[in-house]
């Protein structure tokens, strides 16, 4: 069924009240309500926010997108007002909500951050509804205002007003960390295309952590929303996110979500990461034991004088080892790279210039780092990309006495 938007004799946007004493704008036929979806902390176990959204229906109760609503606005003239009056909205509702010390998420159109007086005029109805600036969060979509100098003023003066900033979309499109660096938010909200790639791709989902982490040490917190299922919410917290929102968890309401339902679902969600965690390692370690073996039984070979090539030969034979390599006390590496007998790749072709090691220094490699902190012991690295082939890789190490003194005997293990 088709909704006619743009009904005949449309009365510019109002605010009144509901007869439960809420809140809503009526807009011509449509009456726009609040709905608060709730923002969890990971680490508290609760809720430390609500993300504001709109809920619009006709005259009819059917439910009308609210973008279309905005869509019609700006037809008529209407869109700045109306979207004053849903800002309005929203924190005049927040205000009768039980929320206790919880923050405020609110989504600011683009045009209205363009405005040079929306900072006023928002903190004239904080004001008036009596909330502080303290306790709402302005989300900037990450694609606004461009690089003009005019946006990032226009954010610092809400920053100085005591709001806290979110950049939101953050990994869409032509993102970039500049624009991290330059805006200097609070938080940082990851775009819900980034989470659905990593659900389909493992490997995307190895690289999230290390995203997490860039943008924890570069000074915000990080946010993951839009989670509706238990795969995206294991890869959240995994990832080490500070924040996390979406259907999963809770579903947009005009009522605040019960602490205890908040607690049980992140100690279900952390009780099967953590199963979750100890199955990949039972997996890897019975994956890996046979290295363990190999390599030691290698490395006694070598320090009785055995060449490198015998030494490996049953290491080698192993499934997904890709090539061993022997270094000094200070990490250089002796003689070439030995390669099973079938080694043999495309991939190795393309990386020709990078298959000889001989002399290489690989002091800084943390299989090199461990392997000389607790000689005599077998050293698994995470999975790292190789140089040698650009592949993802484990590699085993362990240091032996020598006549030079430590050697250390590595190998590759394709991952």
């Amino acid at each position: 069924m088709t909704i006619d938007l743009d009904a005949p004799g449309l009365l510019p946007p109002r605010m009144t009240a509901a007869d439960d004493g809420r809140r809503i704008v009526i807009y011509g036929d449509f009456t726009i309500s609040s709905v608060f979806q709730p923002v969890f902390s990971v680490s508290h176990r609760r809720a430390i926010g609500y993300h504001a959204s709109l809920r619009a229906h006709d005259a009819q109760g059917r439910h009308v997108p609210s973008h279309e609503v905005f869509t019609m606005a700006a037809r008529h003239g209407d869109m700045l007002e109306l979207g004053r009056l849903a800002e309005s909205l929203h924190l005049g509702n927040f205000h009768e909500f039980d929320s206790r010390d919880a923050w405020l998420f609110l989504n600011l159109h683009p045009a209205a951050l363009m405005d040079t007086v929306y900072g006023d005029a928002l903190i004239a109805t904080l004001k008036a509804t009596g909330l502080s600036p303290q306790r709402v969060v302005l989300e900037v979509p990450e694609q606004a205002g461009g690089d003009t100098p005019r946006f990032g003023a226009i954010v610092g003066s809400l920053r100085k007003a005591g709001f806290l900033i979110a950049l939101g979309g953050f990994g869409a499109k032509h993102s970039n960390i500049d624009r991290v660096w330059d805006l200097r938010p609070d938080i940082v909200v990851l775009d819900r295309g980034i989470l659905a790639q990593a659900a389909e791709q493992s490997h995307l989902a190895r690289v999230l952590p290390g995203l997490v982490s860039l943008l924890h040490e570069s000074g915000q917190l990080v946010m993951m929303g839009g989670l509706t299922t238990d795969r995206e919410a294991l890869i959240a917290l995994e990832c080490n996110v500070d924040f996390v929102q979406g259907q999963y968890f809770a579903a947009p309401d005009f009522d605040p979500v019960l602490p205890k339902v908040a607690a049980e679902r992140m100690d279900a969600l952390s009780s099967a990461l953590r199963t979750q965690i100890v199955e990949r390692e039972r997996a890897q370690h019975a994956r890996l034991a046979p290295y363990v073996a190999g390599i030691e039984s290698a490395a006694a070979r070598i320090a009785q004088g055995q060449d490198i090539r015998q030494a490996t030969h049953d290491l080698l034979a192993l499934p997904d080892a890709a090539r061993c390599f022997l270094l000094d006390a200070v990490g250089r590496q002796i003689g070439d790279n030995v390669l099973p007998h079938s080694h043999s790749s495309q991939r190795a072709k393309r990386f020709r210039p990078l298959l000889h090691s001989e002399g290489a220094n690989w002091a800084r490699r943390p299989y090199f780092i461990e392997a000389m902190r607790a000689p005599g012991e077998v050293h698994f690295t995470p999975p790292y990309l190789s140089i040698n082939e650009a592949h993802l890789c484990v590699t085993a190490s362990i240091a032996s006495p020598a006549k030079q003194g430590l050697h250390v005997l590595c190998v590759d293990i394709n991952w």
